[in-house]
């Protein structure tokens, strides 16, 4: 991406409030929109490669509508020995998938592509991020749930809230990884597209 282009508009190609309220926090205007589509894994489509592709495909659903923006999208899975966690959509998956990861660590996969759409150029980086959960009880996880249903959330769990509670500890470069948005990296591409974040605002 060459760094001598004029300003466009930024996008971000999510309708989560998380991401969002992250790259709120670069202090750029954007707008957002929620791209519409399949989140379906392929047959034997690797985590890396999955969260990779929908990152992409959610940023070009909004290409047509943005001719000359930069668009952000992003994607998350969580990953427990191998398994794809992705989101629960209700309260019996949201239980079993912290079941299974109580007392274990689980690997989440946070992607991260930048589109120019006037080129098509575009770069895609995947963050990833390791936590060990605590061994938790039934009525523990439940209290959880009921009280965060996080049922839109890759893992069932939410960081930025009680979801924190869930954790012995956390490795990883990104701490805005976790929470669906890796920032360290997007300020990069950003600069690699022309947008100091710094002297831009």
């Amino acid at each position: 991406m060459s760094s001598t282009r004029a300003p466009r508009d930024l996008v971000l190609a999510s309708s989560s409030p998380y991401r969002r309220e992250l790259l709120s926090r670069l202090g750029l205007p954007f707008a957002w929109a929620a791209p519409a589509i399949d989140e379906t894994p392929g047959p034997d489509e690797s985590p890396e490669a999955l969260v990779q592709r929908l990152a992409l495909a959610k940023a070009r659903a909004l290409a047509d509508a943005h001719p000359r923006a930069l668009v952000i999208g992003s994607d998350q899975v969580a990953v427990n020995h191998g398994r794809v966690l992705g989101k629960p959509g209700d309260r019996a998956r949201a239980m079993a998938q912290l079941r299974a990861a109580a007392g274990r660590e689980v690997v989440f996969l946070t992607s991260l592509c930048l589109l120019d759409v006037a080129t098509d150029e575009h770069r895609i980086e995947v963050v990833p991020t390791t936590v060990r959960f605590r061994a938790l009880g039934e009525t523990q996880l439940a209290a959880y749930i009921d009280r965060e249903q996080p049922y839109d959330c890759a893992g069932s769990f939410k960081a930025e809230g009680l979801g924190i509670a869930l954790f012995e500890a956390i490795r990883g470069d990104d701490p805005t990884a976790l929470i669906g948005l890796p920032l360290i990296a997007l300020t990069r591409l950003l600069a690699e597209a022309g947008v100091d974040v710094l002297t831009s605002a």
